[in-house]
């Protein structure tokens, strides 16, 4: 099998590549400066050329507050160059898997969301990431769409990181403590997708490591295994105003794993101890 991996500078490009290369299997990761998804020739151009027998797109705009500001080039992107790709993969015949996110849900309640439960993105990110799934969905039927939340890797910048470096300069550090989710830490998903687009088990899926949890909790933890001194300061979100409106409830379902086979992922605790070990060494 051949894929074609997008974003591969990014956390889980890189660690999605490094999968497929441990598995022998032949794998090309590119980036902007090998074609721009918002070019469709470009983008046409170079996909046919490659063949891939799957495209897996972890390529996107995820700069969540800039987005409100920068609508349209975030719809280029997470729209318009989603679309770009799921056509060239139309032409060829290959499988498409696009990486989503909670965002595309509205956030209310406390259950946890199912993949078909109705969306309502409250933010411009979320938006053009649902924007992507549904370019995906018509165009293609062989595509696999992952929504994910809270990304943790080792290749760029994340809230562990930030966490970490804030340990350092202060002795208390204020979170919210009003929106819960589940981390995901790259290393723990890119063997589940590197799995999955070599089946033929298409839809939408929820992966993130297992467990609940609000930003606060995660930062406690983040000191704790750490060794910080630092305390957690846990604030509601009205106290820590962002351009952009985060989903409280961000709890999500991994029934369409289970149906399909896929084993779910870590906790979040386990794969932030990994996490910490790896970024350390």
């Amino acid at each position: 099998m051949k894929i074609l991996v997008t974003g591969v500078k990014g956390q889980l490009g890189y660690d999605v590549m490094n999968v497929l290369r441990q598995r022998q299997i032949d794998c090309l990761g590119a980036d902007l400066e090998d074609f721009d998804i918002t070019d469709e020739a470009a983008t046409t151009a170079f996909i046919i050329n490659y063949r891939p027998d799957a495209v897996i797109h972890c390529s996107a705009y995820t700069a969540v507050d800039r987005a409100e500001e920068d609508a349209v080039r975030c719809e280029q992107v997470n729209v318009e160059g989603t679309r770009h790709i799921a056509a060239a993969c139309r032409e060829i015949g290959a499988k498409m898997l696009y990486l989503s996110t909670d965002y595309v849900f509205p956030g209310t309640g406390e259950d946890f969301y199912e993949v078909d439960d109705p969306t309502g993105p409250l933010s411009v990110y979320g938006k053009t990431k649902l924007g992507g799934e549904l370019a995906v969905k018509s165009l293609l039927d062989r595509y696999f769409i992952v929504r994910i939340a809270w990304v943790f890797g080792k290749n760029g910048n994340n809230f562990v990181k930030t966490m970490l470096r804030l340990g350092q300069q202060r002795d208390q550090v204020n979170v919210v403590c009003d929106q819960v989710g589940s981390p995901t830490y790259t290393a723990d998903l890119a063997p589940l997708l590197c799995d999955m687009v070599q089946t033929e088990q298409y839809g939408t899926y929820h992966a993130t490591n297992e467990g609940i949890c609000s930003w606060a909790e995660f930062a406690a933890e983040i000191f704790r295994l750490s060794g910080s001194q630092a305390t957690v300061n846990p604030i509601p979100s009205s106290e820590y105003p962002a351009k952009a409106a985060r989903p409280f409830n961000s709890r999500l379902s991994k029934k369409s794993l289970d149906l399909a086979g896929f084993s779910r992922l870590p906790s979040w605790q386990d794969a932030l101890a990994r996490y910490l070990r790896e970024i350390q060494e």
